[in-house]
């Protein structure tokens, strides 16, 4: 039997989803011997976690498909399959197979290396340490030694290794605090709370004395439904639901540990079966050439069929005549063998070098990115990352960008930036002179904990000097001291605040810099020192967030003996100008002792949260804060007494801090009788008891006590959010018109999506300057079939399209959807697990290594730390891959038929008997030593403009996007430039050898000096053409090129004088010296590559003359700036902008007319954004509230 406290599984199906599960809890102690072990009635079970792309198993079948799939090597392997063959290949039998597993070797090296980070990445993960209870005793374990049934351990901050149900923890009533930014990407807090059964085993002996069964549904992806019994033996069974599972991957939080018994782990865990194994991507610049290898492979074969059918009408009519030509046999008459002996003779027309040139190029770049310090964050010690380099050049053709917003456009910091009180602004963003964009506040300093960068000692000394606006800014700091859920811990003299929400944080501690210290809560006050004095606000009611209407209300009583505040949270929808907005209030009620009693309200746009707070001021009330600027001025205003003052400032203001991008919310407050609470306390106790419609008859209930509020102040945040954030990152701008899909059913979903494409009219499938905006609500129904294809016309009209709370799945639909509508290259970027789908989905996945865990970056394909670091990703490594990749491509190929098509052109003049004109050695290390290194330099270091001009003039990616510089078009410009080239370097040597020339020494020619001639020819003029293509010229560049030629010349040398000293290649004995010695050789090495490379140069010259396109103009100007000594490209300080600004106007395009209806297209400016908070969560704002009292000293038991 096994350790006492372990759970023990009897019988799972972990392939079949429902099939229950049943665990076995028992008892013991560590004296005994006879204590049960942990058995697993099934195989196939690990708590190993993976998301690499290969295993020891599965590598080699996996990697040989995915190298198969490629046309090269599929052809290869065709050829070296014909070779075996006895007497059909000219050139042997290990030619092209031996090339073949090198090639295959060196690319599945690059696999291992690069799937051995991934590995290397999960290991870190399953590596990570945890306690569990084994044997009685605490023990510190790997992850992926975690067990089903083990009781598990763990301590705030850690990352969960298993989904488990929740024992017990450090708080009240086993409550703890989770985030669940790895599963969802939410980073409000949730909570979780254990059952009342075990909340008391808070220490290891009570653990062992556990004894019962779980009985819990099988391994699903649902994360947010469990369905489980407890059964502890000797009472009856209690239900498991999901607010007591705590999930692999979220980390507990605001808790000192919790206790829990491991249901799920490794791959059985929902964060596990959310994820997908890594797909196989092939770029798009791949897939182009399979199909350009698939067309010269049909030219190949008709070569061949044109050479046979040669070979048999010359052997018929020559044949007989000819009778130096002694036949060994017949077999050159049979048509099926002279077929397959010019495919192997022709098959070099495809390169065989160009897939490990690649693989080398590809990975040469992967590291140029690795080792980029612009992209490396210091403040995490993280670099970028490419985890896969067939992607590069793919990179630099995005087109459709889907983004993830929490956490990827913003950074998850919370800060008090600014506020406005009583019509004047306090704070101070020097940053924000000009428009902010994301990485304007990426790049802000870290926060300090305090969560507080606002700065301004105006606010302080307005309250000191007893300005008139006093009494409003006491108000309103004291108001965010006391309004929220957060529970103060001390730790020395210092207060540690436990939140929920980043967001209350945030507020606390910005009140607490100001003065107003949140100092302890107790289950019915809260205490606060304003100003060093100590003050006491008693809780009277708490009343809970609905998703309809979200407010928070806390009735409060201050005075000599007791103070009382009741919160009330609510949101509404308001339709103002044709602008939908979601809005939210909190809504509070204080009670004093002098008999009055005072409301305040908290209103936001957006999220989730608003929460109720009260304050304590001269005479007796309490305080309403509400709001964001797209809502105060309907819901928060609406409400406001006639006679409120600050109201025109204070939108004024609101408007101002959500242009920024900032969040906001709105303060305010209305007086009440002791009456009139009294008289409202009835009806809300009878709504809360109500059993019909209860909702409703508290969302009436609400509405009584929020009119008449006065209007107080506005606070803002530094995190922005949907189109607030839009605007801010300049995904959106001023004058853009907004299409706002907002429906509750399909009918309304497509009625109003065919409407806005009907406005279109014309410009339907063009770019128009509109974004559409649509939630996740709505865009359930866009989705489905019967309206996807008009919504994606209507999305794919608008320039931009904000997809506002949408599911992990929701995100992988819509670019699935345009990946395979539009045929264009998509590129997926997040950082939370939420964000993993859309990020293997897209052609392109780039994860963030941020505050979300590291499930988006071990899923991408290349890793960042900051978003704004996806500009040089795309603008310059991906433009430049995609150059270089292309240019690499367009030269092997190039190169290879230059050679090998005038094999072909030999044909004609040998009989097409088959002969090579030229040695068979040089043939074979043509690709690999003679012409191998122009290739790799203009792989891995060509650029055609620098990397400032590239950020400088975002509109050279266009180029690449567009694929103007590799398409089918221009890969046959280049196949026919080399057959040109080939007709020019056999020919015109051919015609002047074509008398014959004798030696001094008596010897006369062969076919062998026509060979080496016309080889030397083709080496120096493949060599030249590779430093026409040269736009930047290293030292690497001339090693290339000048290096080649001079490699060839000494080879030549030597080959021509080994023999017989090493037994090969007898025919070249003394074919240097002959070819050196001769007059028409060194006149045709100056006119024969003169002839081929002119052409060339003529047509480029012409074209650069007539049609400049803006990539020639931005390498002028690099030019002159180079001779000028950079004065015509400066920094954006002090650049002279002549050049710059004629280019930007040629550049810039004209809106097209607004032909929409005014109820369907808005002009408007952003607002902000809500604070955030769970709904419906586990335990209640009130049973928070009521849990906590921090005057007393907290026993901790473990």
């Amino acid at each position: 039997m096994g350790p006492p406290g372990d759970w023990v599984l009897l019988a799972r199906s972990p392939k079949t989803k429902g099939v229950p599960c049943t665990c076995d809890i028992v008892s013991g102690d560590e004296n005994t011997e006879t204590v049960p072990r942990v058995l697993v009635i099934c195989s196939g079970w690990s708590a190993l976690a993976s998301t690499a792309k290969y295993s020891l198993l599965t590598f080699l079948p996996r990697f040989l498909y995915e190298q198969i799939r490629r046309a090269a090597n599929a052809f290869f392997l065709f050829i070296a399959l014909l070779q075996q063959i006895p007497d059909v290949s000219p050139t042997g039998r290990y030619t092209t197979l031996v090339p073949l597993i090198i090639i295959l070797t060196i690319a599945g090296i690059k696999e291992i290396v690069e799937d051995f980070k991934r590995h290397k990445a999960d290991n870190a993960v399953n590596k990570k340490k945890t306690i569990v209870l084994r044997n009685g005793m605490w023990h510190t374990i790997m992850w992926r030694e975690v067990a089903v049934g083990d009781v598990v351990k763990a301590v705030n901050g850690q990352y969960l290794p298993a989904d488990m149900v929740l024992l017990s923890s450090s708080e009240p009533q086993a409550m703890c605090y989770i985030e669940t930014a790895n599963l969802d990407g939410e980073t409000n807090l949730k909570i979780r709370q254990g059952l009342s059964h075990t909340a008391d085993m808070q220490t290891r002996e009570a653990l062992m004395k556990l004894s019962g069964t779980i009985e819990c549904e099988g391994p699903n992806r649902h994360l947010y439904d469990f369905t489980g019994n407890l059964n502890l033996d000797g009472k009856s069974p209690v239900a498991l639901g999901p607010d007591q599972i705590l999930l692999r991957g979220t980390q507990l939080r605001n808790t000192q540990w919790v206790f829990g018994i491991a249901v799920y782990t490794g791959h059985d865990t929902k964060l596990m079966q959310n994820s997908t194994k890594a797909p196989l991507k092939r770029s798009n610049v791949e897939k182009v050439t399979n199909v350009q290898i698939l067309v010269l492979f049909g030219i190949l074969l008709v070569m061949a069929l044109v050479s046979s059918v040669g070979a048999l009408y010359w052997n018929g009519s020559h044949g007989s005549k000819n009778w130096y030509i002694k036949k060994m046999d017949t077999s050159s008459d049979n048509f099926g063998y002279n077929l397959l002996t010019f495919i192997i003779l022709y098959n070099n027309l495809i390169p065989i070098s160009l897939l490990v040139t690649l693989e080398v190029v590809k990975y040469t770049q992967a590291l140029f990115m690795n080792w980029d310090t612009d992209m490396y964050y210091i403040e995490n010690d993280t670099p970028a990352m490419a985890r896969t380099s067939n992607l590069n050049e793919e990179l630099g053709q995005v087109k459709y960008l889907f983004s993830d917003k929490t956490g990827t456009l913003t950074c998850n910091i919370m800060n008090f930036k600014k506020c406005s009180i009583a019509g004047v602004t306090y704070g101070h963003f020097p940053e924000l002179t000009r428009e902010p964009s994301s990485e304007d506040f990426c790049r802000l300093p870290p926060p300090t904990s305090d969560s507080c960068d606002f700065n301004d000692p105006r606010l302080l000394k307005n309250i000191e000097d007893h300005h008139p606006t006093a009494p409003c800014i006491q108000e309103f700091l004291t108001l965010l001291a006391v309004c929220h859920t957060v529970v103060p811990e001390k730790d020395g003299d210092e207060i540690i605040y436990q939140a929920s929400s980043p967001d209350e944080a945030a507020l606390v501690k910005g009140a607490k810099k100001l003065g107003f210290v949140f100092t302890a809560r107790t289950p019915y006050s809260v205490i606060i020192e304003a100003m060093g004095q100590e003050q006491t606000f008693g809780i009277l009611n708490v009343l809970e967030f609905s998703r309809g209407f979200r407010a928070g209300h806390k009735a409060v009583d201050q005075g000599g003996s007791a103070s009382v505040a009741s919160g009330i949270v609510r949101s509404a929808r308001s339709l103002r100008d044709g602008r939908q907005f979601q809005t939210q209030r909190a809504l509070g009620v204080v009670n004093f002792a002098s008999g009055s009693t005072a409301t305040s309200c908290v209103g936001m746009l957006g999220r989730r949260r608003a929460l109720t707070s009260l304050q304590h001021g001269s005479g007796s009330r309490s305080f309403h804060g509400g709001g964001s600027a797209s809502l105060s001025d309907n819901v928060i205003f609406e409400r406001l007494s006639r006679d409120s003052k600050y109201m025109e400032e204070t939108l004024c203001h609101l408007e101002y801090f959500a242009t920024e991008g900032l969040r906001t919310l709105c303060l305010a407050y209305v007086d009440l009788s002791e009456n009139d609470y009294e008289a409202w306390l009835k009806v809300y106790q009878e709504a809360s008891t109500i059993l019909k419609d209860r909702t409703q008859r508290l969302e009436e209930c609400y509405e009584i006590i929020e009119k008449s509020a006065h209007g107080r102040g506005v606070i803002t945040s530094c995190v922005a959010s949907s189109l607030p954030l839009g605007y801010s990152c300049r995904l959106v701008s001023q004058n853009m018109a907004l299409i706002l899909l907002k429906e509750e059913s399909l009918d309304a979903t497509r009625e109003a999506i065919t409407q806005h494409c009907t406005d279109l009219g014309n410009l339907l499938g063009k770019e128009n300057d509109v974004a559409l905006i649509i939630d996740g609500h709505t865009l359930k129904y866009a989705l489905s079939f019967e309206v996807r294809r008009s919504f994606l016309d209507l999305a794919l009209s608008c320039k931009a399209v904000i997809c506002c709370r949408v599911s992990p799945l929701q995100k992988s639909e819509i670019v699935d959807v345009v990946k395979k509508r539009v045929k264009a290259i998509t590129l997926a970027i997040g950082d939370g697990a939420n964000d993993v789908g859309m990020i293997q989905t897209a052609h392109v996945g780039v994860g963030i290594s941020g505050n979300e865990g590291m499930q988006a970056t071990n899923n991408s394909d290349y890793a960042i730390a900051q978003f704004s670091y996806l500009e040089k990703l795309l603008l310059v490594h991906g433009a430049w891959s995609y150059n270089r990749v292309t240019k690499c491509i367009l030269y092997c190929f190039y190169k290879n038929v230059v050679l090998y098509i005038i094999e072909l052109w030999f044909a004609f003049v040998n009989g097409f008997s088959g002969q090579i004109l030229f040695e068979r050695w040089c043939i074979g290390l043509y690709n690999v030593i003679f012409t191998a290194l122009p290739p790799f330099t203009l792989g891995i270091f060509e650029r055609s403009c620098t990397q400032e001009s590239m950020l400088r003039f975002p509109q050279l990616y266009k180029f690449t996007q567009n694929a103007e510089g590799f398409n089918t078009k221009v890969f046959w410009g280049h196949c026919i430039n080399a057959l040109v080239h080939s007709l020019i370097l056999f020919w015109f040597p051919m015609k002047a050898m074509e008398h014959d020339s004798v030696m001094t020494n008596g010897h006369a020619t062969d076919y062998l000096f026509v060979g080496n001639i016309v080889y030397t020819y083709v080496v120096v003029t493949v060599c030249l053409k590779a430093g026409l293509e040269t736009t930047a010229w290293t030292k690497f560049s001339h090693l290339a090129v000048w290096g080649s030629m001079a490699i060839w010349l000494v080879f030549f040398g030597v080959y021509s004088t080994i023999w017989p000293t090493i037994p090969i290649a007898p025919d070249m004995k003394g074919q240097a010296t002959m070819v050196l010695s001769s007059a028409h050789f060194w006149l045709g090495l100056f006119l024969v590559p003169t002839a081929c490379l002119i052409e060339d140069i003529a047509w480029r010259a012409v074209k650069h003359t007539c049609k400049k396109t803006l990539l020639e103009e931005v390498q002028e100007l690099e030019t002159k700036a180079r001779v000028m000594g950079k004065a015509m490209l400066r920094d954006s300080n002090g650049k002279r902008v002549n050049e710059r600004d004629r280019l930007l106007k040629r550049l810039s395009r004209k809106t097209p007319p607004t032909l929409f209806r005014t109820g369907s297209l808005q002009q408007g400016v952003p607002h902000g954004y809500a604070f955030s908070q769970e709904e419906h969560g586990a335990v209640t704002q009130e049973a928070i509230v009521r849990a906590y009292d921090t005057t007393k000293s907290k026993c901790r038991r473990k």
